[in-house]
């Protein structure tokens, strides 16, 4: 069978990849602190004998957009977006150390600082506790304090901000880690309290990338349709001799 069927088949598999990263992004325009994931063909050569200028077309993820997203004023206490390259700090659902721009944090039903979606907010020392019926409030360098009555705010924790000098990976649960393990706090780094990071990711670029996805899917269809008259020309001819 001609090898153009299985170089066109690749190009549509690697376009449909595609296009899940393209709708991956554009679901997360509106969650805090996302990271668009990047997108890029690779070219692969066929192996083995006939033409070897033919090559497939495979999909794969270089990283993603580091790029900073808009921040935007809540005056929600309990909110801080983090500065420049920092990252908060926190422990994924598998006990590990994992990193991330949203910066919506809320506390369990047992005082525990954690993000909005129930993950443990780490400081510098570990998890941070706040007093029950305190008021809560985060200073620029990352300093919990935490203010009972008309008593004087106590620093109760900091958080843990980082600082990557190197590109951080993602993981299947939407969290950041280092390839290079737990990652030091930056005394240096800064956050906006009573703000949030949104997401970088542009939904008129998402949008046309997604249609310039599904014409390049289409014209990958229509070499397979090539690739089907050219055998059944060929069939034919075969028979007639």
């Amino acid at each position: 069978m001609d090898r153009l069927i299985y170089t066109s088949m690749s190009g549509a598999k690697a376009t449909m990849q595609r296009q899940d990263t393209l709708a991956n992004n554009l679901a997360n325009v509106s969650t805090v602190g996302f990271r668009a994931e990047l997108q890029a063909f690779r070219a692969v050569p066929v192996q083995g004998s006939g033409a070897s200028t033919r090559v497939f077309a495979l999909e794969s993820t270089p990283g993603y957009d580091a790029s900073a997203g808009q921040v935007s004023a809540t005056g929600r206490n309990l909110d801080v977006a983090m500065k420049g390259n920092a990252w908060l700090a926190v422990q994924g659902l598998d006990g590990t150390e994992a990193y991330t721009k949203a910066g919506s944090l809320d506390l369990s039903s047992d005082g525990t600082l954690t993000t909005s979606g129930g993950l443990t907010v780490l400081g510098d020392g570990g998890p941070i506790q706040i007093p029950p019926n305190a008021a809560v409030s985060i200073g620029s360098d990352g300093t919990v304090s935490a203010q009972v009555g008309n008593a004087k705010p106590t620093p109760v924790g900091k958080l843990k901000l980082v600082t990557p000098e190197a590109p951080l990976q993602r993981g299947t649960d939407g969290l950041f880690r280092s390839a290079d393990g737990d990652l030091p706090a930056d005394p240096t780094a800064r956050v906006q309290d009573g703000a949030l990071e949104g997401s970088n990711v542009s939904s008129v670029e998402t949008m046309v990338a997604m249609i310039t996805a599904a014409r390049q899917f289409e014209a990958q269809m229509k070499m397979l349709q090539t690739a089907e008259g050219n055998e059944k020309s060929a069939a034919q001819l075969l028979s007639m001799s």
